[in-house]
């Protein structure tokens, strides 16, 4: 019970009812005060001034025509006028605002009245010393008094049902996707793939929920890519290992420069194949934004990658400048291992959007494996040779350091052959 009204439905909906309740026991005692009751009052006093006004007309009719007077007045009114002594010594049966009807009886008639009642009977009595007679005058509470505004009871229930039923409709809508959320992040903090949220609901809602759903496809993606990191570096590693405990033991009955010197190749593969895989575990990190220009950074990379470029216009972005350096840095040497010479590098600079363009001349990427490339460790030449089919990293780490840095990379083969490939980078 303790753990229901700690969730946020329970608590959101109490909090509602409650709410609700309180405002509609004070629109009630509103309407009670400034409605019913005046009135109730008004009509307490009608009657009252009916009964008064009949009793005079009684005593001022001659004899003969008073029984006449008496029978037409019970038979539209529903009061009785008689000098008999009914018997009228119990009380009066209680009934609604007998309180209001007994203080305007006393101020018509100038005493105190207690209305009084015949055991058995429904009626109300009272004495009116009037003319010099004593009149008994009696009528039916239920046709006289003012009876309680049953219709406007009713509104305020059915307005309380309503509005409870409202608020815990709208507390549901809202607390069901969180609790789904929260259980869906619980599993991929599990490590698990949880199934896609539904995107729908309010704007807010389906937001949330179509972020989570993106939050877990990268995490999920992240862990993938974890446990493709550890299965390569124990896959890349074991052959120059295994070279390398070869040559050693070779080594011990036959010293041999040839060995040694593939000793120190090996080591040096190892070295590439951690740092490769450090530089994309790095990637993960997004990088501080300065404002530079890019064709000068442009400059500096075909530079280093011997790539003969002709130079561009000042174009001024604001990114992540060892991000997008690395990211062309990457994709060049992709272009000059990969493609056909030439290899050209573009700048396109326009209002709102840098391009940087780079193009071989190779056979190009089929279409079904664009993406794939992307892949850590996605080799489209299988060997595992360094000088051939690389280590599978550099497209993985330019895709990561991308979409952490927030640029976009493409790849797209040119019609006329080869392949291109585009990062953009919002100016």
């Amino acid at each position: 019970m303790k753990s229901m009204t700690r969730s946020l439905f329970a608590r959101t909906a109490l909090t509602l009812a409650l709410a609700f309740v309180v405002f509609q026991a004070a629109a009630f005692w509103v309407v009670y005060r400034t409605l019913i009751v005046p009135v109730a009052e008004r009509s307490a006093d009608d009657l009252a001034g009916l009964i008064v006004l009949s009793a005079q007309t009684w005593v001022e009719l001659p004899p003969q025509t008073r029984a006449a007077f008496e029978r037409e007045l019970a038979r539209r009114h529903g009061l009785r006028l008689t000098t008999i002594n009914i018997g009228a010594t119990a009380d009066a049966p209680h009934f609604a605002f007998r309180t209001q009807i007994e203080a305007a009886l006393s101020r018509r008639v100038g005493d105190d009245v207690v209305l009084r009642g015949v055991p058995g009977t429904e009626a109300a009595w009272l004495d009116i010393p009037v003319g010099g007679h004593d009149l008994n005058a009696g009528f039916f509470p239920r046709r006289y008094a003012v009876k309680p505004p049953l219709a406007a009871i009713a509104v305020v229930a059915l307005g309380t049902f309503l509005s409870l039923l409202t608020a815990l409709f709208l507390v549901r809508r809202i607390t069901v996707p969180l609790a789904r959320a929260a259980r869906a992040a619980s599993q991929v903090g599990a490590g698990e793939l949880p199934e896609p949220l539904p995107e729908t609901g309010p704007a807010e809602l389906a937001e949330l929920a179509r972020r989570f759903n993106t939050m877990a496809g990268e995490v999920r993606a992240l862990l993938d890519n974890r446990t493709t990191l550890l299965a390569g570096i124990s896959h890349d590693l074991r052959t120059p290992m295994t070279r390398l405990q070869l040559n050693l033991e070779m080594l011990r009955d036959t010293p041999s420069q040839a060995r040694i010197d593939r000793a120190v190749t090996d080591l040096a593969d190892m070295n590439k194949l951690i740092a490769g895989y450090l530089e994309l575990a790095r990637t993960t990190q997004a990088e501080n934004r300065v404002r530079f220009d890019l064709a000068g950074l442009l400059d500096e990379t075909a530079a280093d990658a011997n790539l003969a470029w002709s130079g561009a216009a000042p174009c001024m972005i604001e990114a992540s400048r060892l991000a997008v350096r690395q990211i062309v840095s990457n994709l060049i040497q992709n272009a000059q291992r990969y493609g056909a010479t030439p290899v050209e590098l573009v700048l396109e600079c326009t209002g709102n959007l840098a391009r940087v363009v780079v193009r071989d001349a190779g056979t190009g990427i089929p279409d079904d494996q664009l993406e794939k490339v992307f892949r850590p460790f996605y080799r489209l030449e299988t060997s595992r040779s360094q000088a051939t089919g690389g280590t599978g990293l550099g497209l993985a780490i330019v895709r990561q350091l991308a979409e952490t840095n927030g640029l976009k990379v493409v790849l797209r083969n040119r019609p006329q052959g080869g392949l291109e490939a585009i990062l953009e980078i919002r100016r």
